[in-house]
């Protein structure tokens, strides 16, 4: 019998349970897939803690690789065999899921699935935002928080290979050390450093052409302050809780500043936006310009251990699990 992490009640890692689950045959569009391994991400935290709202109870998850076991009617883009991936599922923590065709991507050769789950979510996330939210060009700088974490270990390389000055927060000298091999140009060490002084010193006063910033509560004030006039302030997350009180004058104050609070989800609605993108990801992945690393590997029944990691900033790349 499949099984599935379920949450039952909003909360800790606690809430997150190993259960039973029934296998589900595919309705028409849909395909049945037995997962190989799944992504961890913080918006799994957002939507276990409640930040973002899903009926009680649901199977945790968004972004998993797997191989397709049943095709439902009206399937020709997928067969029994075919190796997928998606970011956009509907509980993906299971080791056999049933979900929409159109959701689903080619995993092509060269591109294990381990590092399919790892880049869906995050690799997607990272061509969005520099390629389609602000487009990164060379000779701009550019300042990326968590530079060591999931997506910014991905977006930094991306953005050196674009030929971008990165300038990226990390925790730790451990951290900054990864930031600088994928492509930062400068570190700054965000728990005994103000970021946005060193921004300042490091640039010249000139300052940076976008921020991108997927902390939120701690750091948005001082991303705008890290902006030069007509700079954007792409906030893609809320790790540290979400923005309150803002008052969009502050945009004008500082500079005719552009805000944005964009998902993945929007940039990759229609099937032709979602292959675009998808395959932009594994290019330049195969292409070696992008390196993956998998920072983390968890047992699936052990999720519970991967939130607190996460949540903990203990990781670095990405957390996978394995079914």
């Amino acid at each position: 019998m499949p099984k599935a992490v379920r949450v039952h009640s909003l909360g800790g890692p606690e809430v997150l349970t190993w259960e039973d689950v029934e296998s589900r045959a595919p309705g028409a569009g849909e395909i049945r897939i037995r997962t190989t391994a799944v992504g961890v991400n913080f918006i799994d935290v957002y939507f276990r803690m409640g930040l973002y709202k899903q009926a009680l109870p649901f199977t945790a998850g968004k972004e998993a690789a797997g191989v397709v076991e049943e095709v439902g009617e009206g399937v020709a883009e997928f067969k029994p065999g075919d190796r997928v991936a998606s970011a956009n599922l509907p509980g993906a923590y299971a080791t056999e899921l049933t979900a929409p065709a159109a959701q689903f991507v080619k995993v092509p050769d060269g591109i294990s699935d381990e590092v399919a789950a790892a880049i869906m979510l995050k690799g997607m996330t990272a061509r969005y935002l520099l390629r389609r939210t602000f487009r990164v060009e060379a000779g701009q700088t550019i300042l990326f928080h968590a530079a060591s974490g999931g997506v910014g270990s991905i977006a930094t390389q991306w953005a050196a290979h674009l030929g971008a000055t990165v300038i990226g927060t990390v925790g730790t000298e451990e951290k900054a050390a990864r930031a600088r091999a994928n492509g930062c140009a400068h570190t700054i060490l965000y728990r005994t450093e103000n970021f946005v002084e060193r921004v300042a010193e490091i640039t010249n006063g000139a300052k940076c052409d976008v921020v991108y910033d997927s902390v939120g509560a701690q750091t948005w004030r001082g991303s705008l302050d890290c902006l030069k006039p007509l700079g954007m302030l792409v906030l893609f997350g809320n790790s540290s809780g979400p923005v309150k009180d803002f008052d969009p004058a502050l945009l004008a104050q500082k500079g005719s500043l552009f805000l944005t609070r964009p998902t993945l989800f929007s940039y990759t609605a229609t099937r032709e936006t979602l292959d675009e993108t998808a395959k932009d990801l594994f290019d330049v992945v195969l292409s070696g310009a992008v390196k993956i690393e998998v920072g983390a590997r968890f047992a699936l029944k052990d999720v519970a251990d991967a939130h607190r990691a996460l949540e903990a900033r203990e990781t670095s790349g990405s957390t996978i699990l394995i079914p």
